[in-house]
């Protein structure tokens, strides 16, 4: 029986050895950082129904996903530096016990405005999870970081596909108010448990709160590279995003009119995605990062023309949706990680922003082609918002094309390895 031994205290230093991870609370923080984000997922497949039950519009039920992204994107902003400053248990503690208050707002929610609130401060403080995963590596022994990252990125990356399956589940059996009261009640839990689990963990920034604040944005002002992959980052969650959120409308709609626990089910369709983050990792560990991105970009292109075949109902129809969304999935979470080992290798003291940064850009993109969604769906149904995502990938190509001229190598540098960051750091972090 495997005995953990956490001190109370650590003070996290560079040069610190860890001692170790226990696996009963690897598991703790893996599942933790799953249900966080799960919450912001959970209104995609139950767009209909909450609309329906609240008497709202496609355009304003679509709004759900948008503030979500929205409070995320003001997470990371804002809440996640403070990693920096204040002692990480408490507030990672602190995050996760207000997620399950303002998911309770949720769920109780009586009208639109109520509704639009919480998920919003739902969204603000579920960046708990971008807490806790870099918590776990600081905390991890030096030969089982990567390990031990991987394992809660997985816990994460299973809250975001699985959020939609069960919330199909769960609104079958009692309505959509039970997914979030369910979830509310798991996150209290979760408070608890870190409370007990997790040691204390201190990490000096040497900065003042604003002055974090404001190094973090200065990082797009002096890093071509971070406004470049943010900028790519933000078109590729942005098409993401406009599929999710469009997807519940076709699914329920009269050329397939299924029910909420059969649309959930499409969230294990994403599962494919994760595929994508080992190979597309081991090739950048090549020096092969551009081609990943250029390849996944091209992809993304391609999976809309699957995408825009299946908005017509019938097996074939089916078929082609089904694989489009595969397609998208896998490219999406390719390009996610090419951006990552480019981003992180720029400033290895600065991971932190960084992380913070790109991350903002990535679910601002998100929350943009919610909203973008929601005008689309209403004025020009499938067929439309299939061309708004062709046209979001058509530009993330077109970004691409025009960053590899502008970094083409010059005369002397030909043959040289494009820059990756270390395994078990900050990219790894963020997956």
């Amino acid at each position: 029986m495997e005995t953990e031994r956490i001190p109370e205290a650590v003070t996290a230093h560079p040069a610190d050895p860890r001692p170790g991870l226990g696996r009963g609370t690897l598991l703790l923080m893996s599942v933790a950082t799953g249900l966080s984000v799960a919450g912001n997922y959970f209104a995609q497949p139950l767009l209909d129904i909450i609309g329906r039950d609240l008497h709202l519009s496609a355009s304003t039920a679509a709004l759900i996903v948008t503030v979500a992204q929205v409070g995320y994107g003001l997470g990371l902003l804002l809440l996640v530096p403070l990693g920096d400053l204040l002692e990480r248990r408490r507030l990672a503690v602190t995050l996760t016990a207000a997620t399950a208050v303002f998911l309770t707002v949720t769920a109780s929610a009586p009208n639109a405005a109520l509704l639009l609130a919480g998920t919003a401060l739902t969204g603000l403080t579920s960046v708990a999870a971008q807490v806790v995963v870099p918590y776990a590596a600081t905390l991890a022994a030096p030969a089982e970081r990567g390990r031990t990252v991987g394992t809660v990125m997985t816990g994460l990356l299973l809250g975001i596909l699985l959020a939609r399956t069960a919330a199909g589940l769960l609104a079958e059996l009692g309505g959509w108010h039970t997914v979030y009261w369910v979830n509310a009640g798991l996150m209290l839990l979760m408070a608890v448990l870190l409370r007990l689990r997790l040691p204390a963990l201190r990490t000096a920034a040497g900065l003042r709160y604003p002055a974090l604040l404001r190094s973090t944005l200065a990082l797009f002002v002096q890093e071509p590279v971070l406004r470049w992959r943010g900028a790519l980052g933000a078109l590729t969650f942005a098409g993401f995003s406009v599929l999710w959120t469009a997807l519940a409308f076709l699914m329920s709609g009269p050329a397939y009119g299924w029910q909420e626990s059969a649309i959930g089910l499409l969230g294990l369709v994403g599962a494919a995605g994760s595929l994508s983050a080992s190979l597309g990792g081991r090739l950048a560990d090549r020096g092969l990062v551009h081609h990943v991105t250029g390849t996944a970009a091209f992809l993304l292109l391609g999976s809309w023309g699957l995408l825009a075949a299946g908005g017509a109902g019938g097996g074939w129809s089916l078929a082609a949706l089904l694989a489009g969304v595969i397609v998208l999935d896998l490219a999406a979470q390719a390009l996610h990680i090419s951006n990552q080992n480019l981003v992180y290798a720029v400033r290895p003291e600065a991971r932190n922003r960084l992380n913070s940064a790109y991350m903002t850009s990535y679910f601002a993109g998100g929350a943009a082609g919610s909203a973008l969604t929601s005008l689309v769906w209403g004025a020009a149904g499938w067929g439309g918002v299939c061309v708004l995502g062709a046209a979001l990938a058509a530009t993330a190509v077109g970004l691409w094309l025009a960053d590899r001229l502008r970094s083409r190598p010059t005369k002397g540098t030909r043959g040289q390895r494009e820059p990756v960051a270390a395994p078990g750091t900050a990219s790894d972090v963020a997956r």
